[in-house]
């Protein structure tokens, strides 16, 4: 934590939550927006679905790529320079994006998002623990998933608008307008969090020395794969959408909302709850809290599905309520890589969503694909990608029971 915390921000608590989670809201702006506009864009470019969907996986693979360094060099340069820089980037894809005339030129611009909108997401974690101790940086998390949860819930029903309304190159142009937005916001409000005597050295030896520390450190890659792979078991159902509530729900492309809404409204509610928790019970209860509504919910939906044909009656409560279950542990966990290494916490938040954004990448380019066009499937891939994250925590919770014990 830096020393000098008190003095680096005088304002509410929750003006800070507001600031970071306006830098989260990049990611999920960047895939939401654009999910309505699916068919429209490949008639347009003449693209096939599966064409369409490289333009998911190489935004995420550029994701997973570049987190591997934002971390590292927040840890050196400073959080603030890292972030504006990310920003700069992500707005001048954005414009390429809206240019763009064949499906290359819109799959190329679309991994350049992806290589930038990570050091927003990745730093905010390290400037939440930059400033505040591990209870009150719990709830700053918790908030800041609260309104960073506004994002998705609002990025399809923009999108949807712009498409319908206008064409999908307003979609990206919108999009660049957001950047332009936001890095005014930070270039002006953001404190630069990470104390000098903080600093990494930025050479090739400090930096292979903190990878092999955290890449080789089971505690951390179990922790990693506990809060990121569990997310896929409703990411794959965002990655599936225009199938998934187009062609087994039958919704229109205004109508995508009413998902993202439900889906938004189990990560604010359980953020919500996580933060109501914070340094009342220990850890490792919460997390299993989480883990257990989400392993309850997964079985049913899978049961549902297999008994009856998917319905928009009930189809997407599940998966909001899943939403709720990840929601939960997610903010304890990723506290808990955090603090594995104090002295590397950039490094750590980036390791951290390297880990969960390539499997993010692996669902988007390979997985979703093949099983979108069953629900039975999806729902039991939703189960299976839930199964990982849990199998990972308990063997880290009877390895290391030391692991999330003391309440902060």
């Amino acid at each position: 934590m830096n020393p000098d915390a008190d003095r680096l921000w005088r304002a509410p608590r929750w003006m800070l939550a507001v600031l970071l989670a306006l830098l989260g809201m990049l990611g999920p702006f960047s895939i939401d927006t654009y999910i309505p506009a699916f068919t429209g864009i490949a008639r347009s470019l003449g693209a096939t679905p599966v064409e369409m969907q490289q333009t998911l996986s190489a935004y995420l693979f550029g994701f997973a790529f570049m987190n591997l360094f934002h971390g590292a060099m927040a840890d050196s340069f400073g959080r603030r320079p890292v972030v504006l820089w990310g920003i700069a980037m992500f707005t001048v894809a954005s414009a390429g994006c809206a240019l763009s005339q064949s499906i290359g030129q819109l799959v190329f611009f679309r991994a350049l998002q992806g290589l930038s909108t990570g050091a927003g997401i990745v730093v905010s974690r390290a400037v939440i623990r930059d400033m505040f101790p591990p209870a009150q940086a719990q709830k700053v998390m918790s908030q800041v998933t609260i309104y960073f949860g506004v994002a998705p819930a609002i990025a399809p029903i923009i999108g949807g608008w712009l498409f319908v309304h206008t064409n999908w190159h307003a979609i990206f142009w919108f999009l660049t307008g957001v950047g332009v937005l936001l890095w005014t916001a930070n270039y002006k409000l953001l404190p630069e969090t990470l104390h000098v005597s903080q600093r990494q050295p930025f050479n090739v030896k400090n930096l292979m020395r903190g990878y092999w520390q955290l890449g080789s450190s089971a505690r951390f890659f179990l922790l990693a794969l506990a809060s990121g792979v569990p997310f896929n078991g409703m990411f794959l159902y965002v990655l599936s959408a225009p199938e998934f509530l187009g062609s087994h729900l039958g919704l229109a492309p205004t109508e995508f909302f009413w998902f993202f809404v439900l889906t938004i409204a189990g990560i604010m509610a359980g953020a919500w709850v996580s933060g109501r928790m914070a340094g009342k019970i220990a850890p490792k209860q919460q997390i299993r809290h989480g883990f257990v509504i989400m392993l309850l919910i997964a079985v049913v939906n899978l049961a549902a599905n297999l008994l009856f044909k998917a319905h928009v009656s009930w189809a997407l409560f599940p998966i909001a309520v899943f939403a709720f279950g990840w929601a939960l542990m997610v903010p304890v966990v990723t506290l808990l890589v955090l603090d594995l290494y104090p002295e590397r916490r950039g490094m750590a938040s980036s390791l951290q969503a390297f880990v969960g954004s390539t499997a993010n990448g692996i669902v988007a380019g390979v997985i979703a694909p093949l099983i979108m066009h069953s629900t039975v499937a999806l729902a039991a891939t939703s189960l299976g990608m839930m199964g990982i994250g849990l199998l990972a925590w308990l063997y880290l919770h009877r390895r290391w029971p030391e692991i999330g014990q003391a309440v902060s």
